[in-house]
């Protein structure tokens, strides 16, 4: 039986479980006080992953009934909807969602678990979108042991999470993703402010007291990071954590995050080695909780409305996705979950990524922010040529910033963050607002570093600040592929997947897509089953006739092995020189 609407809200939403088997959720919204040409949409994207993803695609059998009478539904284009109403009288739309995508971004039903965000589920009611809403969670009847968890605020909940919630208005309804199913659950306060965390789909393996007590330990440094012994602007905060076999990702919220994992990386009971899967999740979740301040409070200017049918443009991801993407993990060191030697291994990686892209010498990351639409979240064969990272570059710039500012004795970027919440009161932000605080507390204006490292492609000075802080720059043989300048896989023989700008691959003739079948060294030709036996079969010769195979024709290029290209390795030679940065506030 439905639970009665809330009074103050005007915007009803009764979603169900309906069928598992056909991954269906049967939405019912109720519009109390409809405008005679009520219009309706769906979003096309998701705050958070700047691609347009036409949730639209997903929703069908829409209807429309009103004073117990059906009325039609004119689609107005491929997200919105009109009905003709009585404005006195309350509108009812039903429709259903298939929900069979097993991400963090849109919606998952099977007899297992179900999941969705409202941007997949929930129309946009125009005209009412700062009213109340209201959202009833219903369970599947075939499943009685399934709970539910959200971050909305509770109206009439029962035990088991399944009831009515309440958010005020549509931006929150739609920033606060729903988990169903049978999942464990621990609870923690950090700051004083109440913190859960669900996971899903995890082996009897999990050690759920280790995750929990970890997690901990992450929020407790990020509050501290902004705001000392103060309490942080979220009065509860809910992780939601779905294990699978083979997956990574996270989707950042106001008061809440979903995440997606490789169970084999979650903690095992009686093992208490910290392995490189675990960090990378620990990484995750600092990251996503990070994002609590840098994005969905302080956020870029052009994030103070989300326009959900449209894309959204900024050139501050560098700083939302790069910043954050800086202290996920040197705030793991922080917190004492990782040391020294682990921390620069992970930065070691972040540097080589970089570097090994030629596209860093082609786009700002700046740029790369405004491309995310159509580049970053489209990648392709020549990604890596045309366009750099924002979260990797972003990564660097902000590294980059703050060693300057550690040398020049003034300030460091911690102290920046924390004055930009300050200025920006944890709202909109431009660039020009974090141009004036560097200046405020670097002792000068940094329009240089800026424009040379923001806006545009040159090196960045990594090798002499890194020094500054005892981190020396060593350089190692750099694999095969990077010396060729091909990236391959070998699952089954060897496809190249990426041929990079300027290689020798490149000059060879070699593309994305080739079947590279073997090589032929001095007259004798070789079958290849992996990349790396090349170089067993060419000896001392630098010239060979790589053997491929595209679109079934059978190709003999010329390739020259070039001199054996270097990759760096970081080595923390004086440990004590890096701790006012590593160990801050831990």
């Amino acid at each position: 039986m439905s639970n009665p609407p809330p009074r103050s809200a005007s915007i009803h939403y009764r979603i169900e479980a309906a069928d598992l088997h056909a991954h269906l959720f049967r939405v019912t919204l109720t519009v109390d006080q409809p405008a005679a040409q009520q219009r309706v949409s769906l979003p096309i994207w998701i705050p958070g992953s700047y691609l347009v993803r036409e949730f639209s695609k997903n929703l069908q059998r829409l209807a429309a009934r009103q004073e117990g009478r059906a009325i039609a539904v004119q689609q107005l284009d491929k997200c919105s909807w009109q009905v003709e109403c009585v404005p006195s009288s309350p509108l009812v739309l039903a429709y259903e969602v298939y929900a069979f995508d097993n991400s963090v971004r849109t919606a998952w039903l099977d007899t297992q678990r179900g999941f969705f965000n409202g941007t997949s589920l929930c129309l946009k009611v125009h005209g009412q979108e700062s009213s109340v809403h209201s959202l009833e969670l219903v369970g599947p009847g075939a499943a009685p042991n399934w709970e539910a968890v959200t971050a909305l605020a509770a109206y009439r909940v029962g035990k088991r999470g399944f009831g009515t919630y309440l958010a005020v208005d549509y931006d929150e309804l739609v920033d606060c993703p729903v988990e169903m199913g049978t999942f464990w659950t621990g609870e923690f306060k950090a700051a004083g402010v109440p913190h859960r965390l669900a996971v899903a789909g995890a082996s009897e393996a999990f050690d759920s007291a280790r995750l929990l007590a970890d997690i901990h330990r992450v929020c407790e440094a990020e509050i501290r990071f902004w705001h000392d012994r103060k309490r942080p602007p979220h009065r509860y905060y809910l992780f939601i954590l779905n294990a699978v076999d083979d997956g990574y990702g996270g989707l950042e919220h106001r008061n809440c995050t979903a995440l997606i994992a490789s169970r084999r990386d979650l903690p095992r009971i009686d093992d208490p080695r910290t392995s490189d899967g675990y960090v990378t999740l620990l990484g995750l979740v600092s990251h996503e909780y990070f994002h609590t301040w840098n994005v969905k409070h302080l956020r870029p200017a052009e994030f103070t409305h989300y326009d959900y049918g449209a894309e959204n443009y900024t050139q501050l991801l560098w700083f939302f996705e790069g910043f954050t993407s800086y202290y996920d993990d040197l705030l793991l060191r922080r917190a004492g979950l990782i040391d020294d030697v682990t921390y620069v291994k992970l930065l070691n990686k972040t540097i080589n990524q970089v570097l090994q892209t030629p596209g860093r010498e082609v786009q700002p990351v700046a740029q790369a922010s405004f491309d995310a639409w159509v580049k970053y979240y489209r990648q392709d064969e020549n990604t890596a040529n045309a366009t750099v990272s924002y979260y990797t570059k972003g990564a660097l710039v902000a590294l980059c910033f703050d060693l300057t500012l550690r040398a020049e004795g003034h300030t460091n970027l911690d102290e920046v963050m924390r004055a930009l919440w300050q200025r920006c009161k944890g709202g909109p932000m431009t660039e020009a607002d974090f141009a004036a605080v560097l200046k405020e507390l670097g002792g000068r204006a940094f329009t240089r570093e800026i424009a040379a490292w923001v806006h545009g492609t040159r090196e960045l000075p990594l090798q002499e600040l890194l020094k500054a802080q005892g981190i020396v720059v060593l350089e190692d043989p750099s694999q095969l592929q990077q010396r060729l300048g091909v990236r391959v896989t070998e699952t089954s023989g060897i496809l190249v997947k990426t041929v990079l700008r300027g290689s020798a691959a490149e000059q060879a003739g070699l593309a994305a897509n080739d079947e590279w079948l073997g090589v032929e060294v001095a007259g004798t030709a070789w079958r290849l089953a992996k990349l790396d036996d090349l170089l067993l079969y060419a000896g001392n010769h630098k010239k060979m006739t790589a053997l491929v195979a595209r679109d079934r024709r059978l190709l003999r290029l010329e390739l020259n092995l070039p001199a054996a290209a270097t990759t760096w390795r970081l080595l923390l030679r004086d440990p004590a020189r890096a701790q006012p940065w590593l160990a801050a506030h831990a």
